[in-house]
């Protein structure tokens, strides 16, 4: 049955000739096998799908006209009074809020590092949200944020405080009159998500999705999103434009578990690390299988302007797929600040596969945490995720990068990728493949930032590693590092900007094991090869008890066909790579109408390939869980595919293109 809503009825039956005027009275109606279709329009409005379709009669939710039907947490003020000079006020009535009070629920929660009380809450000109404060004094004097990542933007202030059952808001528009702009403020916590966990096999389509108030949403809590499926399975998010969440857009996250929730910021007594080792245990008890939570869809968004993450998810999004989106500006008022940031911010990513996105301008693209296993990144383009100059960084994860892969046994396959950023990969982590990509930043991290963190005692963190493609713990390890493969892949060192290189030498991390900024695999010196490393433990040299410490050695890395230009460094136990010491490769990214290109002379100087096919077979197993890098469903992956979908030859270029002449290739496609 279609069922169609039109925010211009009066309110109907759902029949196209008399619709109703509400999404969420559809949605109380929605059966399996239902279509509710929307006409254009704003819908102010919470909407909490009633019930669940199945795999085989989906309720789907479609705008009529793509991104035409706005689902809005926010509401409108036109009450602006002016106070002092560019600085206006308005008083909200409190009922409006309903249970929920934006305006007095502050950010809260594990990793969550405050740097100054902030709300919920945002207020919103022209589409824009301004930046919070905690006096009146800075609204009415303001100074620029010196962290944000659009300093001019920062001077637009905001302040709130309580007046009996009034909301009182305080704002410097400067030169804008609100009554004459459209300003808006947060009213609702949610926008699309059910309240009630198991509403699976649900079509969100073609929606534009904006400003909600959610809160932080780390992976040992109940994480929300303004849009989600709330620990369910089979969603899919397709063709939708999400935007203005106070913390994350799309939440693919983890069930409220009352007696674990923020544990360690509300009771301090255990960390954070052991209450995730206890959610994960707990969920698996309570019903986290393949069978039920997961195997989500996320295709074809514009996802941006969310304060914490674009996608967040612990758990819930394992066997998902992530595709062809655009994930950018997010967490740039850096007004938020802690260690659960990013485009995509995912824990146990079990067999999710994140392909052909567009990761840029963000506090790092894509933090894959604990438990990235069986995961793929692949054909995707990752640029600008490291701070512009003029900003002020003041943690240690501010500088950001294209990819971040933390304590995880793997195996994690990263392959036919384009990373421009200043960081390539934070790589604390262990059992990684790297096959066929342009790589113009540094490795950071490698051989640190394991541990939690203990000073006066030893402090290692033991992450779980599961069955092969299934959500069941099989055991648990500290991280040794390496384990790592890097294969037919192209390193051009870029020049470094000072900020960066002023950061890491003020705070000491100007190190290979830290923040480094040399493009290549130099932060693996030292690391044993395969034949090195295993041969410790054959039977002529094995004496279990005196010699323990060979368990915990570095794993070995293995390489082949890596070209580096510019300086870039191969480490000390490189093999089959060719170094470029003569020629000069240039690397710019430019858009035009017809899409993104690369504009490049490195197909001028890549030499002739006698490179393998780099297979599954090649790769081998990742060393903890001793899984094969393959496809999810067991099956064997042959690299024969580049960046385009093109055809690998017998012996394929390093790199993502199998091209050898264009000066100018089109990465992102209109």
């Amino acid at each position: 049955m279609k069922i169609y809503v039109s925010g211009k009825a009066r309110g109907g039956d759902g029949t196209k000739e008399y619709p109703m005027n509400s999404i969420a009275q559809a949605a109380r109606f929605a059966r399996p096998g239902d279509e509710v279709i929307v006409a254009p329009g704003i819908y102010r409005e919470y909407v909490d799908p009633a019930f669940a379709g199945t795999k085989e009669q989906r309720i789907i939710y479609r705008s009529e006209v793509k991104n035409g039907a706005v689902i809005s947490g926010a509401e409108r003020v036109r009450t602006w009074i002016r106070y002092q000079g560019t600085v206006w006020t308005a008083k909200i009535p409190n009922g409006i809020f309903g249970t929920y009070n934006p305006y007095t629920v502050e950010i809260f929660g594990d990793w969550y590092d405050a740097i100054k009380p902030l709300h919920t809450g945002e207020v919103y000109l022209n589409d824009k949200s301004l930046y919070e404060t905690d006096t009146l004094e800075e609204v009415l004097n303001p100074t620029p944020c010196s962290g944000s990542w659009d300093q001019p933007g920062s001077f637009y202030k905001w302040y709130t405080k309580q007046d009996g059952n009034n909301t009182v808001l305080y704002a410097n528009f400067h030169d804008f009159d609100p009554n004459a702009e459209n300003v808006e403020i947060n009213v609702r916590r949610n926008c699309f998500y059910p309240s009630r966990e198991g509403i699976g096999n649900i079509t969100l389509a073609g929606f534009t999705v904006t400003k909600a108030a959610t809160q932080w949403a780390p992976p040992t809590a109940y994480q929300e999103g303004m849009v989600g499926p709330h620990w369910s399975k089979g969603w899919i998010i397709e063709d939708c434009e999400i935007s203005h969440s106070k913390c994350s857009g799309i939440s693919l996250g983890k069930y409220l578990q009352p007696n674990n929730n923020n544990k360690w910021a509300v009771k301090h007594t255990k960390t954070g690390t052991q209450t995730e080792r206890d959610a994960i245990c707990q969920a698996q008890r309570e019903g986290w299988t393949k069978e039920k939570i997961g195997s989500h869809v996320i295709r074809r968004c514009n996802i941006h302007d969310c304060g914490q993450t674009g996608i967040v998810g612990h758990l819930g999004g394992v066997f998902s797929v992530i595709e062809d989106n655009d994930i950018h500006h997010i967490n740039n008022k850096q007004d938020l600040a802690g260690a659960e940031i990013g485009g995509i911010k995912m824990h146990a990513a079990i067999d999710v596969i994140i392909r052909r996105n567009r990761f840029h301008h963000c506090t790092r693209g894509l933090w894959l945490d604990w438990q990235a296993q069986g995961t793929r990144v692949t054909q995707n383009l990752f640029y600008a995720n490291t701070p512009p100059d003029g900003t002020v960084m003041s943690e240690n994860l501010s500088v950001a990068e294209d990819l971040f892969i933390e304590v995880s046994h793997g195996p994690s396959l990263v392959d036919n990728n384009i990373l421009l950023s200043d960081v390539a990969g934070r790589f604390c982590t262990q059992g990684i493949a790297l096959v066929h990509n342009l790589i113009a930043g540094s490795f950071a991290g490698v051989g640190s930032g394991v541990d939690n963190g203990g000073k006066k005692f030893p402090s290692p963190r033991y992450t779980p590693y599961h069955v092969p493609h299934r959500t069941e713990v099989e055991g648990f390890m500290t991280i040794l590092h390496g384990d790592a493969r890097f294969y037919n892949n192209i390193f051009v060192q870029q020049p470094v900007r000072q900020l960066l290189v002023d950061y890491a030498r003020e705070r000491h991390l100007d190190s290979l094991d830290q923040m480094n900024y040399i493009t290549g695999t130099k932060p693996y010196d030292g690391y044993p090869d395969a034949e090195t490393y295993f041969a410790k433990f054959q039977e002529d040299n094995y004496k279990i008890r005196e010699e323990r410490d060979k368990y915990y050695d570095h794993l070995p890395v293995y390489t082949g066909g890596n070209i580096y230009f510019n300086g870039a460094e191969p480490y000390d136990g490189e093999k089959d790579y060719v170094k470029d010491d003569l020629h000069h490769i240039e690397l710019q990214l430019v858009e035009e109408k017809d899409g993104i290109f690369l504009k490049t002379n490195l197909f001028q100087y890549l030499p002739d390939s006698k490179n393998e096919v780099i297979t599954t077979e090649v790769l081998g197993e990742a060393f903890e869980p001793e899984e094969k890098f393959e496809h999810p469903d067991g099956s064997p992956i042959t690299f024969n595919e580049d960046y385009q979908g093109q055809h690998r030859g017998i012996h394929p270029m390093s790199g993502p293109f199998e091209i050898t002449k264009e000066r100018k290739v089109n990465v992102v496609p209109v």
